[in-house]
Parts: C-alpha cells; structure tokens; sequence
C-alpha cells in the first residue's frame, strides 16, 4: 500500500491540475462577474472537458503499457508507445476538438438562456483550441508516470495552475497592459496554461538523462503503426468508459440548467467542488493501472490483485475525508465562489451534502475501472459504464427532477444511484478477472515483482 501511495501523491497532483484549470476559470468568474458569467464557464468547461475525456481517458492506458514493457526491459517498446501516444493525441485532439467546435456552434440545442448561450458558445470556442495541447501534454506524461517518474507532470501542473490564475486576474480585469476581456479572458488563460503544459512536458522528456535509453536515435526509424492501432483499440473504449461519466455529468449541467440560471450556479459550484476529488481519486486509479499492469507482465496475478486492494484502500480512506469535509462545511466551501446571491449558495449547499454522500461510490468505481485498465480490460467496463449511467443515472435524474419534482436535488441524487451502481458493478468485474487470471496464468517471470 505504501508503494501505491507513493506512487499515487504526485499523480493526484498532476491530475487535479487537469481539473482546477476549470475551478480557476470559476472561482475567478464567479467573484468578478457573477451568476450568468459563473454558469455559462461552467457550462462550457463542462463541455469541453466532455468533448477531450476520450483522450485524456484513452491516453491513459499508454502508462499501463509502458509499465509492462518496462518490466520485459523492453526500451524499444518503451520508444514506441511513446511516439505511438504523441500520433494518437494529434488525431484524437483534431477529431475531440472539431467536434467541440460543432458542438459551440449549435449551443441553442442545449435549452440554455440567452444570456448563458452567447457567453457559453464563445467561450467554448476558445477552450476547443486547447484540446490539443491539453491531450498532447496528456500524452507525454504517460512515459513519465509508466516508468514511476510521476513527480515533474505533478511541478508542471502546479505552476500551470499559478500562470492560468495570474492571466484570469489580468485578462478579465484588464490590468495594465492587458486587454480587458471579461468572460473570455478565463478562457484565454486556460488556452495559454495548456500550451505552457505541453511544451514544458516535451521539453522536460527530451532533455532528461533519465529518458534517454528510451529516446535513442536508432529508435526514431521504427515504425510505430501497431502502437498507434493498440492505443487507440484499448484506449477509446477505455476513454469512452471516462466520457460516458462525464457526460452524464455534463448533461446533469444541461438539465439544471433547464430550472433556471440560479440553479445552474449553483450546480456549477457543487460539481466543481466534486469534481476536484474526483480527479484525487483518478490519481489512485492511474497508479493502480500502472501497478497492475506492471504485476500483469510479471505474470504475478496475487500482485495485481494486492495492488487493486491497496488502491481501493486508498480511494475509500481519501474519498471518506472528502465526504467528511463536504457534510460539515458545505457552507464555507460555497462562500468561496459566490457571497452576493443568497438563493444560489442555499441551493448549493444542499447539492454539496449531495456530493459529500457519493464520494464513496465514486472514489470505488474510479479504481475499479483503473485496475481493470491495467489488466487491459476495456470492452466491458465500458458496457457497465454506459448502463450506469445513461440507463440508470440520467433517466433517473429526469424523473426526478421534473415528474417527481425534486427540482436539482433531484438530479443530483440520480447521479449518485448511477455512480454506485457502477462502483458495484465494476468491483465485482475486477475480482472476478483476478480469480480468472489465476486459473489461466503460468509463473510468476523469473519469480520477481516490484509490486
């Protein structure tokens, strides 16, 4: 477990960073402008996020991969998957960001205000462009995390997170030399933080004595065809596993959204705070990937199986304190975005309690879904998920809200029926590989595990 943990911490880090860009855009809207500017940000960082999950959920099986190949000493392998990673986010990014810019073109489908359509639409405009750089950077992380290296994504990150909060202040404002953008100027800050991310990433590999057994000149003329089709065979089932939670939470947005600007405030806080442990959680889930699958090509099946248990472990005690923190200071926590409209941090309040409940379930299934990953099972946890949440949690959300009316609270409880359906389901898909793998899997290589 401490190995997992260790591996984990900088992990989570990296991966909240993912995530705070759009907590950033938030807070720093919903202080300076207000209500209808906080929602519409929130609405289209949502939908942003929805439209890249594909990459930044399929580019992660690429560190499972690598910590495989790295356990068979294969450095050309290593070599591969990594150009191989670097192909897929260049084509998954033109595809993920043409569909968000189609996506902002016909914002009227989503039912929004007018207000919040117009804001939404530009500003997902700019934030389609940093799909690339955002999956790019995604994907360089990936040798780094495969070979236990996790730390410098984590110090990029974090001062990816003071550079977009520092162009937030100074772009919506205007502050001395710069423009006074308003809205926009939180999207121009993201795009700029995703760039600094990429370049930094690539500049930190190529130049890195660590790296270089695995960037060998020689290594340039292989073809890395099988590697690009492996990736993307594994990893959009796997991402579409990733986009198929956040879409339904994306489209929890919408449905509020429907009850009025205050309630989509008010959402946009709760699932904001959510969603920042969610992103711990899927640090936990990135190490199991890695430590499962490194288990895996030792062909030590009761490794894998103590490094999914370890994991779980780890989700459980995280996502308990999160709870814990979100049932008593709900309150504090909303003062955070917005003081000046008393109906939107009541109603934001409540949904937080919400939130607190679910961590669990979410903390589960997340970890569930990583070690499975690193097992390279995708097809169907991608089922479960689809079932989870489009069957289960979305319909559900409706009926309640409206038919039942339960107004938001409403849908966020369908969302929490989903997520634990899903944390079941997908438990019971992991131990039941494991006993499966011990029936069919010969000695452990050379009798040795790291994990």
């Amino acid at each position: 477990m401490a190995d997992t943990f260790r591996l984990s911490v900088p992990i989570i880090i990296a991966q909240l960073g993912v995530v705070l860009m759009g907590v950033t855009d938030n807070l720093f809207v919903g202080r300076l402008l207000g209500a209808v500017p906080l929602g519409a940000a929130g609405l289209a960082n949502s939908l942003s996020f929805l439209m890249s999950s594909v990459g930044v959920g399929g580019l992660s099986v690429v560190a499972a991969l690598v910590a495989q190949a790295n356990s068979r000493a294969d450095a050309a392998g290593i070599n591969r998957l990594f150009r191989a990673g670097l192909w897929a986010s260049v084509l998954m990014s033109v595809v993920l960001g043409g569909l968000s810019v189609i996506l902002a073109f016909y914002f009227e489908l989503f039912g929004q205000s007018p207000d919040v359509t117009r804001l939404a639409r530009d500003f997902m405009l700019i934030l389609s462009a940093s799909v690339l750089p955002l999956l790019l950077f995604v994907a360089a992380r990936q040798l780094c995390d495969g070979l236990r290296q996790p730390r410098v994504a984590m110090l990029i990150t974090l001062s990816a997170l003071g550079f977009n909060a520092l162009f937030n202040y100074v772009l919506i404002q205007g502050v001395g030399p710069f423009p006074q953008w308003g809205l926009m100027g939180s999207a121009v800050a993201t795009l700029l933080s995703r760039v600094y991310m990429a370049v930094a990433m690539l500049l930190y590999v190529y130049w890195q004595p660590l790296f270089k057994p695995y960037l060998l000149a020689e290594f340039a003329k292989l073809p890395v065809q099988v590697e690009i089709r492996q990736i993307l065979r594994l990893g959009i089932p796997g991402g579409l596993t990733f986009f198929f939670e956040v879409a339904t939470f994306s489209l929890a947005v919408v449905i509020v959204g429907w009850l009025g600007d205050d309630r989509l405030a008010a959402h946009q806080i709760a699932i904001n705070l959510a969603s920042v442990t969610y992103m711990m959680a899927t640090g936990i889930s990135s190490a199991a990937a890695i430590r499962v699958g490194a288990a895996i090509g030792y062909n030590n099946v009761d490794g894998a199986l103590r490094a999914g248990i370890a994991a779980f472990v780890l989700s459980v005690s995280l996502m308990s304190l999160a709870a814990l923190l979100f049932l008593t200071t709900n309150d504090w926590l909303v003062s955070l975005y917005i003081r000046d409209n008393p109906g939107v941090m009541h109603i934001a309040a409540s949904l937080v309690i919400i939130a607190g409940v679910f961590q669990l379930s979410d903390g589960v299934q997340v970890v569930a879904l990583g070690s499975l990953r690193g097992m390279a099972d995708v097809n169907v946890p991608t089922v479960i998920s689809l079932f989870s949440y489009w069957v289960v949690a979305l319909p559900l959300s409706y009926v309640l809200a409206f038919p039942l009316k339960l107004d938001a609270v409403g849908v966020w409880i369908g969302l929490l029926t989903g997520l634990t359906v899903a944390a079941v389901l997908l438990t019971v898909r992991f131990f039941r590989r494991i006993r499966r793998l011990h029936r069919t899997t010969p000695l452990p290589v050379s009798g040795i595990s790291p994990v």
